[in-house]
C-alpha cells in the first residue's frame, strides 16, 4: 500500500462519528449478555490456545531486520505492529494432555520450516525475545522507532505495518504518550511505534460457563504477579535510548521486565500513571488509562460493560458479513484496543464456536517453544485447580495482586510478593509460594487426564528457574553486570549478551528449554 492510500484510508477512518459508533457499541454489547445468559458462550469442557510473538534479526550479525511482506505470507505468519515483527497463533485445544501437546507440536511444525525458509531466502532468523536491544544495521534504535512523515495531513509511521488503525493512533485527539519513560531511558515519538521494542506471548483459557467467568478472572489476577516474576525477559534497551549515566548505575538500576513499562509509556496518557488507577469499573473521567491492571468483576455483564466504557481511540468503519460475531462487530473493534494486562474476550466466528475467555497478556516472548507452553500449561492448570479448592487467594486485596505485579516487572523472583497459602496463611516466602502455585497447577491438570509425571514435565522448566533463582531476565543482568565490571562499555556488553541470547536459542528454540541454558 503506497503512503499516499495509506493516509488516504486514516483520514477517512477518522471522519466516523464517535457517538454513533459508541451507540452501536453498546446495543450490541447489550446483544452480547443476551447471549451470554442464553448460554451460547458456553463449553462442554476448558480450552486452550497461545500467540507467539517473535522479531526478525539478520542472521550474521543480530541487527534488527524488516521482514519482507511476501515472508511473511511464505511462512503463514500474521504482521504485527512494526515491520520487523511476526506472529502465530495456535488453534484452540481441549485442555488434556493431547491438547496440550497438539500446542507444542503445532507451535513446532509452524516455526521450524517458517525459521528454515527465512534464513535460507533472506539471511533472517526469527527471535523470540521480550525486547530486541540491536537495531538495524547502519541505523539507530532511536530513529528507527521515531522515522515519520507527513502525507496529506496525516502522520505515518515510517518503518510500521500498514495497518490504519495503527496509524490512525497518532492522528486522533486521544493524548497517547508515545514515548518511552524508564530509568535512565526517556524518548518521545510521534507515533506509537515505540510500542514495538517489545513482543509477547499470550496464553488463552476458554471458561466452560461463561458466567463464571468474573471468579476465574480474580484467580488471574492474582497470579498475575507470581507468572509474571517467572517470565522476566527485557531488562536492557537497545544501548543507544540510554540518557548519559554511568554505566555500572544503568545496570544496578535495570528493570527485569521493561516490556510492562514500555506499553504503558507509550499508550497512555503521559500525565497518568497506571499505577495510581483503582480498583473501579467505571470510566474514567480523565483521558483514559487504557493499559492497567485490570479491576475485578462482580459479573458478566460487568467484564462486557468496562469493555463498552472504554475510550475508543479510533471509531472505524468496521465491515459486517454473516459470522455470528459480525453481530457484535463494533463492540469486538473497542475490545481490540481494550489493554488490560488481562482481559476478558468474548467470540467466535459461529455460535457453536461462540466462547467465553481470559487473555493473559503480561508474559514477554520466552527463550524457547517448550518455555512458552509451560507457562500456557501452568496458567490453564492454575485456573483449574484454583476455583475447585476455592483456594483463600481469592480474598487477597485486589491492590496488594497489583502491587505484586509491578514488584514482578522491576524485581523478577527477588521481588517481595504476598500470597495466602491454602491453610489461609499470608506468606512473602518466594519457595512457600511458587511450591503451592507448581502443586496446583499440577493438581489443576491431573484432574484433566494428565499423568503425575506429565503434568510435572510442563512445570518443570518453571520450577527449575526457582530452584536456581534465574530467570531469562537474570541471566541477560548477571551476563551484562559481569561485563561492565570487568570494564566493557555497556552497549558493547548489551550486544555480546544479545548475541550469547540468539545463539542459545537458535539450538534450543524448537527442541530445549531454558534450563539447558544453564547446563
Amino acid at each position: 500500500m503506497s503512503a499516499s492510500e495509506l493516509a488516504s484510508r486514516v483520514a477517512d477512518a477518522l471522519t466516523v462519528d464517535r457517538e454513533e459508533f459508541q451507540s452501536q457499541a453498546a446495543e450490541e454489547a447489550e446483544r452480547l449478555k443476551e447471549e451470554v445468559r442464553d448460554g451460547t458462550f458456553d463449553n462442554t469442557q476448558a480450552i486452550v490456545g497461545l500467540e507467539f510473538e517473535l522479531y526478525a534479526v539478520d542472521d550474521r550479525t543480530d541487527a534488527l531486520r524488516r521482514v519482507p511482506r511476501s515472508l511473511l505470507d511464505l511462512i503463514g505468519f500474521e504482521k504485527e505492529l512494526g515491520l520487523h515483527n511476526a506472529e502465530m497463533q495456535t488453534s484452540p485445544q481441549p485442555l488434556n494432555a493431547y491438547g496440550l501437546q497438539a500446542q507444542l507440536s503445532e507451535l513446532q511444525a509452524n516455526l521450524s520450516p517458517a525459521s528454515e525458509r527465512a534464513i535460507q531466502r533472506e539471511d533472517i532468523r526469527l527471535v523470540s525475545d521480550g525486547m530486541w536491544t540491536v537495531p538495524p544495521n547502519g541505523e539507530t534504535a532511536s530513529s528507527y522507532l521515531c522515522d515519520s512523515v507527513e502525507q496529506d495531513g496525516v502522520r505515518i509511521a515510517t518503518n510500521m505495518s500498514d495497518s490504519v488503525r495503527y496509524h490512525a493512533m497518532a492522528n486522533t485527539d486521544y493524548p497517547a504518550g508515545n514515548r518511552l519513560d524508564a530509568p535512565h531511558v526517556s524518548l518521545e515519538a510521534e507515533t506509537v511505534m515505540p510500542e514495538s521494542l517489545i513482543t509477547s506471548i499470550q496464553p488463552h483459557y476458554q471458561i466452560p460457563h461463561a458466567p463464571d467467568l468474573p471468579e476465574y478472572f480474580r484467580y488471574a489476577l492474582r497470579i498475575a504477579g507470581p507468572l509474571l516474576a517467572l517470565g522476566v525477559n527485557s531488562p536492557f534497551f537497545p544501548p543507544d535510548l540510554y540518557d548519559d549515566a554511568p554505566d555500572r548505575e544503568i545496570v544496578d538500576d535495570a528493570h527485569m521486565e521493561h516490556r510492562v513499562g514500555v506499553f504503558e509509556s507509550v499508550l497512555n496518557p503521559a500525565d497518568r500513571d497506571a499505577r495510581d488507577v483503582a480498583n473501579e469499573v467505571a470510566p474514567d473521567e480523565e483521558p483514559a488509562v487504557k493499559v492497567r491492571f485490570p479491576p475485578d468483576f462482580e459479573t458478566v455483564d460487568e467484564a462486557i460493560d468496562d469493555v463498552v466504557a472504554d475510550h475508543t481511540i479510533v471509531p472505524m468503519e468496521v465491515p459486517t458479513g454473516t459470522r455470528f460475531d459480525d453481530d457484535f462487530a463494533h463492540y469486538r473493534h473497542k475490545h481490540g484496543s481494550y489493554w488490560r494486562w488481562i482481559r476478558p474476550v468474548f467470540d467466535g466466528p459461529t455460535a457453536s464456536d461462540a466462547n467465553a475467555r481470559i487473555e493473559f497478556r503480561p508474559l514477554p516472548g520466552q527463550p524457547t517453544v517448550s518455555d512458552a507452553v509451560a507457562f500456557q500449561a501452568v496458567f490453564a492448570g492454575l485456573l483449574e485447580a484454583l476455583p475447585t479448592v476455592e483456594h483463600p487467594v481469592r480474598s487477597l486485596e485486589w491492590e496488594t495482586a497489583k502491587e505484586n505485579f509491578y514488584a514482578a516487572t522491576e524485581d523478577g523472583l527477588r521481588a517481595d510478593l504476598e500470597w495466602i497459602t491454602v491453610d489461609g496463611t499470608h506468606t512473602t516466602a518466594t519457595d512457600e509460594i511458587y511450591g503451592e502455585l507448581f502443586e496446583l497447577a499440577r493438581e489443576g491438570l491431573e484432574t484433566h487426564g494428565l499423568t503425575t509425571e506429565r503434568a510435572r514435565d510442563y512445570v518443570r522448566p518453571l520450577r527449575e528457574r526457582v530452584d536456581r533463582r534465574l530467570t531469562p531476565a537474570r541471566w541477560k543482568h548477571n551476563y551484562v553486570r559481569q561485563h561492565v565490571d570487568e570494564g566493557v562499555p555497556l552497549a558493547e556488553a548489551i550486544w555480546g549478551m544479545q548475541s550469547q541470547y540468539v545463539q542459545r536459542q537458535s539450538e534450543t528454540l524448537i527442541e530445549g528449554s531454558f534450563v539447558d541454558w544453564l547446563k
